[in-house]
């Protein structure tokens, strides 16, 4: 092994940290080069007995590549506040179920269902940037139709950090007391409403001018 920025020997590679991924199927080590200083990350797996291929829309038969659903999750979760660990696991539940329900061949249609029941309940955003590709929308009403639909699923609201596909605007203070009875000074419309009028102020009277008193003479 050589470092991927400089080229130096294996000599040169430190591992500072090590710890098990993909469900304990594999290794990953964190390295850095003491030639140049760059740090990058390996991984020791176990060679599969089995070649699984996937079964393309046009029948075309691929090998397994667990790295084309992490390219799929990254772009459908570009600029959204997913983890990098969330991706990930993603895509090593995504891979152990195909290995535990298929054996030798595994339709691609199936592997992108799996990847967007898990999307959905991740992120709406990016659950729609990945259906609108993997569906393969024609219209636009098809994209909307797809959004509403996740929008009435009301039980993946509950999930914290859920991403949102629309967020309602604030209601103002006058907007909010007006549509919940009250007034802007607290007091209900009806009963504002029922309330008697107030009775109008009473001019003040006016004084009477006296006479003015005759000088002496």
């Amino acid at each position: 092994m050589r470092c991927p920025f400089c080229g130096a020997e294996k000599e040169s590679l430190q591992v500072i940290d090590s710890r098990t991924c993909d469900n304990g199927r594999s290794i990953r080590r964190r390295r850095k080069c003491v030639h140049c200083g760059k740090l990058f990350t390996t991984y020791e797996r176990v060679e599969q007995t089995s070649r699984l291929m996937v079964i393309k829309k046009d029948g075309r038969r691929v090998p397994w590549d667990k790295d084309k659903i992490l390219a799929g999750l990254e772009r459908a979760c570009f600029k959204r506040p997913v983890p990098e660990e969330e991706i990930q696991r993603v895509a090593d539940e995504v891979e152990e179920e195909v290995r535990a329900t298929y054996d030798r061949e595994v339709p691609s249609t199936s592997v992108g269902q799996l990847v967007i029941e898990r999307l959905r309940r991740l992120d709406q955003v990016a659950y729609v940037r990945f259906a609108s590709v993997y569906r393969q929308f024609k219209t636009l009403d098809d994209l909307v139709a797809e959004a509403k639909a996740v929008i009435d699923a009301r039980h993946y609201d509950d999930l914290p950090g859920q991403g949102k596909l629309f967020v309602e605007p604030k209601r103002s203070a006058a907007s909010t007391a007006t549509t919940n009875g009250h007034g802007g000074n607290g007091v209900s419309t009806e009963a504002a409403a029922s309330a008697p009028a107030p009775k109008p102020a009473r001019k003040p009277r006016k004084k009477p001018e006296h006479a003015a008193e005759p000088a002496d003479e």
